[in-house]
């Protein structure tokens, strides 16, 4: 990797999400030599991705490079890579540009789709957990809207305008509700030879409600504006498979869609070579004690999304959100410093400080812990957090300006097929490997 040699101890980070960045700052200018790995050159704002995937904006504006968050750290060194594999008997990982000795070991590699083992589900549907992922649903998207154009098949130009997601949590709801607002506002100004009316756009839920990590007022408001969107919700409904072209359920409803997006669920994106006892079962994550530790390993830790910290109020671990990781990869920058100095280390308390969606325009919900409210103050607190929560100024004021031009004039502009994402046949879906 051509890492230089150092009197410090190494501390190697595997992932660049919230929690890895979290803890590289941390770290940052101490008396340690950090390495921190990761498959993509950049740091991706997760919860807008649904944006990027909807036209509402531009892939740059929620991404921000690694090398630029770290230009200005000592000792501090980036490598683009992928990690195959950890040798935890010699101290090292192995990845794709080669094997690398650590001292303490940070995972913060995330989580990825989960598809509950269906394999032809995971190769017919999309997910949207990268930038990539999300170019691909918006080219998808509007390329089936150009084919509905040209067909001239009612069967088949249905299918192509009829939309499915499959889990109704937060990305899902806010996916579904973006959808239908390019339904009201766009698609039928874009595309007057089509009979917009006859687009679909269904949201589908295993459980008796959506949202159902929020409070019930939460998710009954949720339900209602999305209603009023033109958005059908199927609750109590699971999917069971999906050949590319009809959706079968665990009930008589079937669903014939050429675009079928998988939000049901996530799962750790683990690494090999931790011992199988220190992963929980059908989700991947890391057991981990209140410092963060891997069990059975005093320096190896594992933070955000991969890491289940199993505790009385969060018994499978706490939730996989943005919050969780960067409080765990900000207290684990600060125990690995007092590590170094032979000093004992802080468990973690996750502080709940409220979760929130949006739903469209001047339409949100949020919960916090003492208030829940919705509506277009929702909506105003829900964009003030997220603008808030971009990495660099450019990247902020350009979210900020392009939510206030979609705002006046209704409109999003990145509805551009740059990365074609083309069918070679209605039911046959080429995949993309990102």
């Amino acid at each position: 990797m051509n890492i230089p040699s150092s009197n410090n101890p190494r501390v190697v980070i595997i992932g660049g999400g919230f929690a890895g960045i979290a803890v590289a700052k941390k770290l940052k200018n101490q008396k340690l030599q950090v390495v921190l790995l990761d498959k993509h050159n950049y740091h991706t704002f997760q919860p807008l991705l649904y944006q990027v995937a909807t036209g509402g904006l531009e892939a740059g504006s929620i991404a921000y490079p690694i090398r630029k968050v770290i230009q200005e750290y000592k000792d501090f060194y980036f490598r683009l890579t992928s990690v195959k594999e950890i040798d935890t008997k010699n101290q090292k990982i192995i990845s794709e540009i080669g094997d690398l000795h650590y001292d303490y070991l940070v995972i913060a590699t995330g989580s990825k789709t989960n598809y509950f083992g269906n394999k032809e589900i995971e190769r017919n549907a999309m997910s949207m957990k990268t930038i990539p992922q999300s170019l691909n649903i918006r080219s998808l998207i509007l390329e089936n809207f150009e084919q509905a154009v040209l067909t001239k098949d009612e069967t088949e130009r249905n299918a192509l305008i009829n939309f499915v997601l499959v889990g109704a949590g937060p990305t899902g709801v806010e996916l579904a509700g973006a959808l239908a607002e390019m339904k009201k506002a766009i698609l039928q100004k874009d595309y007057p030879d089509l009979d917009i009316d006859m687009m679909q756009i269904n949201l589908i839920q295993s459980g008796d409600r959506i949202l159902n990590t929020m409070s019930e007022k939460s998710s009954a408001e949720a339900e209602k504006f999305l209603l009023d969107l033109g958005v059908k919700i199927w609750k109590n409904i699971r999917v069971t498979n999906y050949d590319g072209r009809t959706i079968s359920t665990n009930s008589d409803v079937t669903f014939d869609s050429a675009t079928v997006i998988w939000t049901a669920g996530v799962q750790g994106a683990k690494v090999a070579g931790l011992d199988a006892k220190s992963l929980v079962e059908k989700v991947d994550r890391i057991r981990v004690n209140q410092f963060n530790q891997v069990q059975g390993h005093d320096n190896i830790f594992a933070i955000g999304d991969i890491a289940s910290m199993e505790t009385e109020l969060y018994p499978q671990g706490h939730p996989m959100m943005a919050q969780p990781a960067m409080q765990q990869g900000k207290l684990l920058g600060e125990n690995l410093i007092r590590s170094i100095h032979k000093h004992t280390m802080k468990p973690f308390e996750y502080t709940d400080k409220g979760s929130m969606a949006t739903i469209g325009r001047n339409l949100a919900v949020v919960d916090l812990p003492r208030f829940h409210f919705s509506g277009i103050f929702a909506w105003f607190v829900w964009m003030f957090v997220h603008l808030f929560s971009l990495i660099g100024f450019k990247n902020k004021a350009v979210v900020f300006l392009n939510w206030v031009y979609n705002y006046i004039k209704f409109d999003r502009e990145g509805r551009l097929i740059i990365r074609p994402f083309k069918k070679k046949s209605f039911t046959t879906f080429t995949s993309d490997e990102i």
